[in-house]
């Protein structure tokens, strides 16, 4: 299994944290920033090979990456130029020639504990899984999903009607089997459109499931965050660090994941 995280954007709603570095380097707490996080929870559980889509401060990203190696993780990067004229759709069309296997997709700003990808990862075997949470209520800027009642996708995206919606996605994605090669194919497709350079990834996703059988994992009571604004910053930032159990080390982990 590799995984692919999508880090190539600046984070503008985050400025003026972000002018320089992007959101992927902002720090959690005195020993780990976002994607130091992400990476080693992959490593704890069995990951071994990681391609960072990177654009916005690519040479920090590049720097941190070259000083603090993930042991039992190969890391590689992958440059996206068009990082500030193109949403998450063209970042992920660039790693296409990575969706030959198994993989995992992550956003760049979504942090999670290891239960998380144990939950993805330990869960049937899906062409593709999308990891889903519920809540209460929904805002605008949440990605919602609405699923049937044997836990398959119905439809996703951020203007679903408020009487379909059952939950939201987090950011992080299975694709197994065939589903790489499923993938891979709606996006060489939906690339060709004019619009393209302003859609997200899981519009693809949407149509996708409207052809075969997308699968959800519900992470209902697990830790995750994902970090768009000053606001989710410092909740992030507060909740991690009240998280009373340390991360395991990556031997005993990996054994369990």
């Amino acid at each position: 299994m590799k995984a692919i995280v999508l880090s190539a954007g600046q984070g503008k709603r985050l400025l003026p944290l972000t002018a320089e570095a992007p959101k992927c380097l902002l720090p959690l707490s005195d020993e780990v920033n976002v994607l130091e996080l992400q990476l080693h929870a992959l490593a704890r559980c069995g990951v071994k090979q990681a391609t960072v889509v990177i654009g916005f401060g690519a040479e920090r990203v590049e720097r941190l990456l070259a000083a603090t190696p993930i042991p039992g993780l190969r890391v590689t990067t992958q440059y996206n130029p068009f990082y500030a004229q193109s949403d998450n759709l063209a970042t992920c069309w660039l790693t296409r020639h990575e969706m030959l296997d198994d993989f995992l997709l992550l956003n760049g700003d979504t942090i999670f504990e290891d239960r998380v990808l144990r939950r993805v990862l330990g869960g049937p075997a899906a062409a593709v899984t999308v990891t889903i949470d519920q809540k209460r209520d929904y805002d605008a800027d949440d990605m919602k999903v609405s699923i049937g009642e044997t836990g398959r996708l119905l439809a996703i995206g951020k203007t679903l009607k408020p009487e379909i919606v059952n939950g939201e996605s987090i950011g992080l994605l299975c694709f197994r089997g065939k589903g790489p090669g499923l993938f891979s194919d709606v996006l060489e497709r939906a690339m060709r459109r004019p619009e393209a350079l302003k859609a997200w990834y899981l519009s693809v996703v949407n149509e996708l499931a409207q052809e075969v059988a997308i699968e959800t994992a519900s992470v209902r009571g697990f830790w995750w965050r994902e970090i768009d604004s000053p606001e989710d910053l410092e909740e992030a930032r507060r909740s991690f660090g009240a998280r009373s159990e340390a991360p395991p080390p990556l031997e005993a982990a990996a054994a369990r994941c």
